[in-house]
């Protein structure tokens, strides 16, 4: 089956990887920008990282008939001091008419701090300056459940239409909220860590299938390239018809990144 990874960081990945995730079906990504796993020395550095989002890894997804989107922003792991933030941003502009970029993502919180807030509300602004969809991250670490709130409140406050937001690492108790409060669900999936396939699939079981989607981050910690398809796999085993894999995987995805007016999916798919 086709499918939509809708959040993953290639940038960390081999080409390899993309070939395996052309063979199990994937046919488009999107890539949200990232920490690098150390924090970048100077704004130099991000200048030269969304070049390669915007314009190298396109084409080594192109080389396997998979479709390359990505987000700009500074990630909340790097948000912590808003001068050097601030110079980032000041990059980001140059790039939103590149063809494959989607929004701004992934911004939120790490720690929840007032500095991260800060830079969050900034990055808020100027995703509405250009009508840019937003995609979320939220804390791993620390308290989950209060940097969602927070983050939505921050949303809400600004004016943002929920229905152009993605809230993405939801787990059992942020989901509920963050779809009555009309945003789309992410659930990123780890071999060990955050949500893994069943939970998801239990997530799904629970909540529904409406706003809410699977994706597998593929960072460069323990993760799974591959994870999407595997969950595909323990819906099946469930019992769950082929309807629901491709809502969760395909129609979800390209609704909510359709809005963008960009996302267009490859002809063979």
């Amino acid at each position: 089956m086709a499918y939509i990874d809708p959040h993953i960081h290639m940038v960390s990945r081999t080409t390899d990887d993309y070939r395996r995730m052309a063979q199990a079906g994937c046919v488009a990504i999107t890539e949200p920008a990232f920490w690098a796993g150390f924090d970048r020395s100077s704004p130099a550095g991000f200048y030269d990282y969304f070049r390669q989002l915007t314009d190298v890894e396109p084409k080594r997804a192109a080389q396997y008939g998979i479709a390359h989107y990505c987000w700009l922003c500074i990630n909340p792991k790097e948000a912590e001091d808003p001068a050097f933030a601030r110079e980032v941003m000041k990059l980001i502009p140059e790039f939103l008419d590149k063809p494959n970029v989607l929004g701004i993502g992934e911004i939120g919180l790490n720690k929840n701090s007032r500095n991260e807030l800060i830079i969050l509300e900034e990055q808020i602004e100027l995703a509405k300056q250009h009508d840019r969809l937003i995609l979320v991250h939220t804390p791993h670490l620390e308290d989950k459940l209060k940097g969602t709130r927070m983050t939505m409140d921050a949303l809400v406050n600004a004016g943002i239409d929920p229905g152009r937001v993605l809230i993405d690492h939801v787990e059992e108790h942020t989901v509920a909220e963050v779809l009555d409060r009309g945003f789309w669900a992410g659930m990123t999936l780890y071999p060990d860590s955050k949500c893994t396939p069943q939970r998801a699939v239990d997530i799904i079981e629970c909540y529904g299938n409406e706003r809410i989607w699977i994706n597998s981050a593929g960072d460069w910690g323990p993760s799974d390239p591959l994870s999407v398809p595997k969950c595909h796999v323990e819906m099946r085993r469930r019992g769950h018809n082929q309807k629901l894999v491709e809502k969760i995987s395909l129609k979800n995805p390209l609704a909510f990144l359709g809005q963008s007016g960009r996302f267009i999916l490859p002809e063979h798919s």
